[in-house]
């Protein structure tokens, strides 16, 4: 084994896997922190997806620490912390967090991290984060209901999370080469830092960084970061050639989304436009208790040769009066069960392949189908590629990042598998 990952958010693990993928790895993700008894077929790349992006920082520690003592005890010496690249967190964590915890379990030095994706536009200069030509702060990130990204600096919004000090690796020194950007970390060590946020402006800079960075214990970022990681090592690679393979028959299909970003409220409206969709709403969902069954009878009943869409998706002043009248925790609770109920009955109706838009809503979906594996297959969109469930149940899942994927994203998955 290469590379051994943690990601807090499935969709996250799946985005990072792609990318391995890509560049020529064998991988396998799996989800939540496995058994020991687990049966894996060998990978040059194993990611265990967690879903620790929201949750406390002591069980997000807590998470990342016993993925971290499955993937020792296969062998991993070179971890991979993914997150995602807006780098979703709160004031509290728990990027810097589940950073500082692997930091000290791999007795690692300075730790590198960036979120940055430049084909994504995601980038970052002077340690601060751009989504396209804006800063992270002025996106509709900074109404996010679970993170609120008020703040594009990223040397101090990791500061606020973590005991030991931050400095950056600017451009210039990505500009120089691999060497500059060790003697960079180097310094940092000197003069006492233990994380790094690192610049990349070009696609070039994380391979540039994925050299620099490719022996150190621990090193954390975004899918992008992966790929410079990942070409670094792709000459050592061998260990598997996965397991992906594509349905013998077109099953039949559901869209499920949670997600509420920009991005999935035009794939919603486009999907809604060639199908009736039918929408959860927090506050009925919660004032009526039987009404998650009955949507989940109404999914099954329209699923067939056109793909049924269920869908929280909503804008953020909904959102915001769901928060409002619930609470943020309850509001995103009874959607998620909602979305477990109703996976669980399409599966159970024949249904045998999902696209789930939201982090938090293939967590739930992943979760309710039993799914512990997955082999990584073609790519529908940057980021998110359609995978196979590992184990007897034949399932295919496309977990799909919220701000990911064009607005025909639901119609283009189908056709892709």
């Amino acid at each position: 084994m290469l590379l051994s990952c943690i990601a807090d958010d499935l969709t996250g693990a799946t985005d990072l896997c792609v990318n391995l993928a890509r560049e020529g790895l064998s991988v396998i993700q799996v989800n939540g922190v496995p058994s020991a008894a687990i049966d894996i077929p060998a990978a040059d790349a194993l990611v265990v997806a967690l879903k620790s992006r929201t949750i406390s920082a002591e069980d997000a520690v807590a998470q990342a620490l016993a993925a971290h003592a499955w993937l020792a005890a296969r062998g991993g010496t070179r971890f991979y912390f993914k997150y995602c690249s807006t780098f979703d967190s709160t004031a509290q964590g728990n990027i810097g967090p589940v950073t500082e915890a692997l930091q000290q379990a791999l007795h690692a030095r300075v730790v590198p991290a960036t979120p940055a994706y430049p084909r994504n536009q995601r980038t970052v200069y002077r340690g601060h984060l751009f989504v396209g030509d804006l800063l992270l702060s002025d996106t509709g990130m900074r109404t996010h209901p679970l993170t609120p990204m008020t703040d594009a600096n990223l040397v101090r919004l990791l500061a606020a999370q973590t005991r030991g000090a931050v400095g950056l690796v600017a451009a210039e020194a990505l500009d120089a080469g691999p060497d500059a950007v060790r003697a960079r970390l180097a310094a940092l060590a000197a003069e006492g830092k233990r994380h790094a946020i690192v610049d990349a402006i070009r696609d070039e800079h994380l391979t540039t960084a994925g050299l620099a960075f490719s022996d150190l214990p621990l090193t954390t970022g975004g899918a992008g970061l992966g790929v410079g990681i990942a070409r670094a090592l792709r000459g050592q690679a061998g260990a598997g050639s996965g397991v992906w393979a594509r349905p013998a028959v077109p099953p039949r299909m559901a869209w499920l989304s949670g997600s509420c970003s920009d991005a999935t409220r035009r794939q919603v409206a486009a999907a809604n436009a060639n199908c009736t969709g039918l929408r959860l709403d927090p506050m009925a969902l919660a004032a009526d208790p039987g009404l998650a069954s009955r949507i989940a009878a109404d999914a099954v009943a329209r699923s067939g040769d056109v793909p049924v869409l269920v869908y929280a998706t909503a804008a953020p002043a909904e959102v915001a009066a769901a928060q409002a009248a619930l609470g943020a925790a309850r509001a995103a609770t009874v959607v998620e069960d909602a979305f477990r109920g109703i996976a669980g009955a399409l599966a159970a109706a024949g249904v045998g392949a999902f696209v789930v838009a939201g982090g938090e809503t293939a967590g739930a979906v992943v979760e309710a189908l039993g799914v512990r594996a997955l082999a990584i297959g073609p790519e529908i969109a940057p980021g998110v590629p359609w995978t196979r469930a590992l184990g007897e149940r034949p399932l295919w899942l496309a977990l799909k990042s919220g701000n990911f994927g064009g607005d025909d994203f639901f119609a283009r998955a189908s056709a892709t598998l």
